[in-house]
């Protein structure tokens, strides 16, 4: 087994451990260590459109309690020109704010306009997206979320790991105020010629009443193209 597919398997296993040895606990505190994993693929629908479909789990309290799981399908348009890409998503979430509370449905279809180019030979993009947020149990509302990322031309060690860096900011249109900053720093690699995979660290700072929690995440994404 070559490295990379090794890398992968690895992976797989840390997750499948985490979820296995999950433990109670009865809060996320501030500054707690969390376990963000996901698995998506695309598929070519012709030259205009492809599909997309993700799955993606979220584990705190030390990365040992899940809380949040969602499924998003979506249809990405990408001729209008080279430099921008137009998503269609509806994204299905079961989420709780603790290990201690209830487990809430959220439907929520998104808009998704991503603008992508060079910079000063760097590899960029800003997408931005609209969410409409349908909560069990809560007032409807959109949400808006504005993610910049810069891609660096590096290939760093033999498995030739891309850098890159994002910063996302999440403002409910219903409040106008920042609600989550997320900051990225990650590194992708081909593991196989039709899947890729992404290792990276997430800073969320998260505004609650009164104060700012924030977390730290380590997160694990394997894409497959079709």
């Amino acid at each position: 087994m070559t490295k990379l597919p090794r890398l992968a398997v690895h992976i797989v296993l840390t997750v499948i451990l985490c979820t296995i040895y999950s433990k109670p606990c009865f809060a996320f505190d501030d500054g707690d260590f969390q376990w963000w994993t996901s698995a998506g693929a695309s598929f070519d629908i012709n030259k205009d459109w492809k599909c997309t479909f993700e799955e993606e789990f979220r584990f705190g309290d030390d990365a040992g309690e899940l809380y949040y799981h969602h499924s998003d399908l979506g249809f990405v348009y990408g001729s209008f020109a080279d430099w921008i890409d137009l998503g269609f998503n509806y994204r299905q979430v079961f989420a709780r704010a603790d290990s201690a509370g209830e487990w809430k449905q959220e439907n929520r279809p998104h808009l998704n306009v991503t603008l992508k180019g060079k910079l000063l030979g760097l590899g960029v993009s800003n997408r931005a997206r609209f969410e409409y947020r349908d909560i069990e149990d809560q007032e409807d509302h959109w949400r808006y979320r504005n993610q910049f990322t810069v891609k660096l031309p590096l290939e760093l060690t033999e498995l030739k790991l891309k850098p890159y860096v994002a910063d996302e900011v999440f403002v409910p249109l219903n409040d106008d105020n920042i609600s989550i900053n997320r900051v990225y720093a990650g590194v992708s690699f081909d593991v196989l010629d039709n899947m890729t995979g992404d290792v990276f660290y997430i800073w969320q700072s998260s505004r609650a009443p009164g104060d700012w929690n924030d977390f730290n995440v380590l997160g694990t994404r394997l894409k497959f193209r079709f």
